[in-house]
């Protein structure tokens, strides 16, 4: 039988509204699954007991009275901690931040409580957001369910590990360069990078989203319908549209779909053979359903990497000039590092000539993809890497090494995806690949990623943390 904290979102819905299970028994179980877990896997910056218990009990009533707000009423979520919830301080990472406790709740939260959704709490992320890995200044090392001792990626760590270890079925993530779909596809979870402004952001910026991070496409779409309605506190959102991103997922002509596989950049690591191996045979999947798949070149240089690099290393060393020196040696080293190891020489001339690069990458992501309707790659060109490691390389000079497949799609504002695929012969270790969507275009990236879930080879039990 399968235990309650495990149900996906779909399933939990038509059990509250048959009355075949109650929300707080639910949130019961999934608290009592985080109680178990938690101290192994430290997913979690703050867990809201009380709070959840009171916001299943009022989901009850509800759907006792026939009367729920949403397809998520009663449905647990985690927000990662970077989305500011009323009552919660934001530290982002670290133990110098500002702990007052948010006034509101920002635009993603607010329309969770709004459909009913049962917050249980916040989980982890790196430093200020800026690493790929679970390692923070304030909360310490977050690990991977499916191993202990490897790395769930980041900066949505906890939310990888938590939709993995199955702290309900419903997390929120947030992705710059690939901080949903790098945990996801390290994790073993579908995650979703929704185009630009799809779903409400305060503050928004370049490239930064929100999207969700689950076991199944199907969940992702239920939470996308809620998420993405409208917040005017993002001034860079796109128009609402209403959507039910679930209704006719399983509807996709696959016949005559033109496909671009790129398993080769010319920046940043080489994709391990493993990496390679599954994003070909997702393609070929495709191909043998009716697709027309193409090969594509890389869409990104190792110019315009670095040109990305420094514009966020600047970014990041300006904040850090601010700090005192004892505020700035709490955090962690490799991150002062990363954002300092060469901004004296970061002129005028050198920030434009940076954030120039970055709109190469746009331009050439953009005109490389257009021919085709989905685009399939690796999301990560490496297995898995320690725990306690701060990146892939480890080498804060060569910290995004790891991102070329990801970080096109934030800067082009094109929809993407992490589909789990297979696993990894040697390590056991999930293997994901990403499915990249014209611009706009977030239902056919959830409905080409809901048919790559039919045709993937057979899934592992998720890994049960005693």
């Amino acid at each position: 039988m399968t235990d309650l904290a495990d149900l996906s979102a779909a399933s939990l819905a038509k059990a509250y509204a048959t009355k075949a299970l109650s929300p707080v028994d639910v949130a019961k179980a999934v608290l009592a699954r985080i109680e178990t877990a938690e101290p192994k896997l430290n997913a979690m910056y703050r867990i809201h007991r009380e709070e959840a218990l009171a916001a299943a009990k009022a989901s009850e009533r509800r759907w006792l009275a026939g009367a729920a707000l949403s397809a998520i009423d009663g449905v647990t979520v985690t927000v990662k901690e970077n989305l500011a919830t009323a009552g919660d301080p934001t530290p982002v990472g670290v133990p110098i931040a500002d702990m007052t406790p948010a006034a509101t709740d920002s635009p993603v939260p607010a329309r969770l409580r709004e459909a009913g959704a049962v917050i249980l709490g916040k989980t982890t992320m790196p430093d200020y957001g800026m690493l790929s890995a679970g390692l923070s200044s304030l909360h310490g090392v977050t690990r991977n369910p499916w191993n202990l001792s490897q790395n769930p990626a980041g900066s949505s760590s906890g939310a990888g590990a938590a939709g993995a270890a199955g702290y309900g079925p419903l997390h929120i993530g947030t992705d710059i360069g690939g901080s949903i779909r790098l945990p996801a596809c390290h994790c073993g979870l579908f995650g979703l990078k929704p185009s630009l402004g799809r779903v409400p952001i305060s503050p928004p910026f370049m490239g930064r989203v929100a999207g969700p991070m689950t076991r199944s496409v199907k969940d992702a779409a239920i939470l996308m319908t809620v998420i993405s309605r409208p917040d005017l506190r993002d001034f860079m959102s796109l128009p609402f549209e209403d959507e039910d991103y679930a209704r006719g997922l399983d509807r996709i002509t696959v016949k005559g779909l033109r496909v671009g596989l790129m398993t080769k950049l010319g920046a940043g690591l080489k994709a391990e053979a493993a990496v390679v191996k599954a994003a070909e045979a997702a393609a070929l999947a495709l191909e043998k359903a009716g697709a027309i798949v193409e090969p594509l070149g890389s869409i990104l240089d190792a110019k315009m990497l670095d040109g990305m690099c420094r514009f966020f290393e600047q970014r990041s060393a300006a904040d850090l000039k601010k700090l005192p020196a004892a505020k700035r040696a709490k955090l962690l080293p490799y991150i002062v590092q990363w954002a300092t190891h060469r901004a004296d020489g970061a002129t005028a001339d050198v920030l434009m000539a940076a954030y120039l690069q970055v709109q190469a990458m746009r331009e050439q992501t953009v005109r490389m993809t257009h021919a085709f309707d989905f685009v399939i790659s690796p999301v990560a060109p490496i297995i898995t890497y320690p725990a306690e490691w701060h990146s892939p390389t480890n080498d804060p000079t060569k910290a995004l090494e790891h991102i070329p497949f990801t970080l096109p799609a934030n800067m082009s504002e094109q929809p993407a995806a992490s589909v789990p695929w297979s696993y990894d012969p040697k390590s056991g270790m999930p293997i994901g690949v990403q499915v990249m969507g014209r611009r706009f275009d977030d239902r056919g990236v959830m409905r080409l990623s809901r048919l790559l879930e039919t045709l993937r080879p057979k899934q592992k039990p998720w890994p049960l943390i005693g």
